[in-house]
């Protein structure tokens, strides 16, 4: 008799947990049908959404649901939303230093001088996208955000090093991810990443800040994150099929709820704690969020030809390339995509209904189980999740407005 009543009890309470979280009924009663919503944990989808709401005092109240798989310490590759924080920090950085003439507009040179950097490592002193010719912290910042450039970030990655990224996100109150390497560029092993380009800063006339080379071996094993070997097999460089996991234990990570409360920091400081924000100016703050929000074609340095989707997978990620978001609807954003994983961390506000939210989530596509092969469900699961997903929750936060 106790077992019978305790389980009506534990399926009463569930029933409540789940009543009071929309997105588990926005999910259920619109998109039950898609592979992703059959089946979360073998696309090991996790999605947060957080309700905005603004109190006529001035105030923000936030109200937070999950949905997904329920391993949250699962490891997944954050790709290219490590930039994110790259971006962030580069600019308090520069708050940090204090630093007459230094800001980030300065102009800004990896590896010049009489003592190059070793290899792999490149110089850069010209930025041809760029209004001046040359390349700056806020420049990088654009590109990285425009569309998701790899060298912006690994030129703020040489500038931080991973200790400083991964320390200040401690202090932040940011924990348990890992930032430990650049992306999207070849040659760089576990041991080069470690080396660190010389960086300057010019104002034109002098230098007023400068670093030598680096040797930075920050390394953070994770133990709580399960599952840093992944898959049955993978494809190196060179075409060769491995039939062994493929190793992510060296790998950059940040978990769903590090990549929301990284984006909550920008975008509605006065929802966190003074001491647990990052250390921006208001200059700082439009820069980013004017960089998280503009489509490609708003955009005059860099001058891009590029749809409005590239960077945009909630809502419209598969949405026909001639789409044009409206002016109405600001999506401030960054995505990832690599070895079958797709995450999108964003700020979604629309105009018209005064809607304002917090989606991130992260779905991985590898049928076959096998990492750098190239062959991954992107067009045909992924992407149809971030756009199906985003619309339903728009439409959910419309509604509920007009209520």
């Amino acid at each position: 008799m106790k077992i019978v009543y305790l389980f009506c009890f534990l399926t009463f309470w569930t029933a409540i947990i789940q009543a009071q979280n929309p997105l588990s009924e926005i999910i259920q009663q619109q998109l039950e049908g898609t592979p992703w919503a059959a089946n979360p944990k073998k696309y090991e989808v996790q999605v947060l959404y957080t309700e905005v709401d603004r109190r006529p005092d001035g105030t923000v109240k936030l109200k937070t649901h999950r949905w997904g798989t329920p391993d949250t310490n699962q490891y997944f590759y954050p790709a290219s939303t490590v930039k994110m924080p790259a971006a962030i920090l580069a600019l308090q950085r520069l708050n940090e230093l204090g630093v007459q003439g230094l800001s980030p507009q300065s102009l800004l040179f990896h590896g010049t001088g009489s003592a190059p950097a070793a290899a792999p490592q490149k110089p850069a002193a010209t930025d041809s996208t760029s209004q001046s010719g040359y390349p700056s912290i806020g420049h990088y910042i654009r590109k990285l955000f425009l569309t998701s450039d790899n060298d912006a970030y690994n030129r703020l990655f040489e500038f931080l090093g991973p200790t400083y990224l991964n320390q200040a996100l401690h202090r932040a109150g940011i924990h348990g991810g890992r930032l430990q390497h650049r992306v999207g560029v070849g040659g760089f092993d576990t041991e080069t990443h470690a080396w660190l380009n010389p960086v300057r800063f010019s104002d034109g006339f002098r230098t007023p800040y400068q670093i030598g080379e680096r040797h930075d071996r920050y390394y953070d094993p994770l133990p709580n994150i399960r599952g840093q070997r992944r898959g049955t097999g993978y494809t190196t460089n060179n075409g060769d099929l491995i039939s062994e996991p493929c190793d992510f234990t060296h790998k950059n990570y940040l978990s769903v709820r590090n990549l929301h409360d990284i984006l909550l920091r920008v975008v509605l400081p006065e929802a966190v704690p003074a001491h647990q924000r990052f250390l921006l100016e208001e200059d700082d703050y439009v820069l980013l969020r004017r960089a998280m929000s503009q489509r490609p074609r708003e955009s005059d340095y860099p001058r891009y030809d590029k749809p409005d989707n590239y960077v945009k997978f909630w809502i419209y990620g598969d949405q026909p390339e001639e789409t044009k978001i409206p002016d109405g609807v600001r999506i401030l954003n960054k995505v990832g995509w690599a070895y079958g994983y797709l995450t999108d961390a964003a700020y979604i506000t629309d105009a018209a209904s005064g809607a304002e939210f917090l989606l991130v989530g992260t779905v991985h596509v590898n049928e076959n189980r096998i990492f750098n092969d190239g062959v991954y469900e992107y067009e045909t699961i992924g992407i149809p999740f971030f756009g199906t997903l985003g619309r339903a929750v728009l439409d959910y936060e419309r509604a509920k407005r007009r209520r």
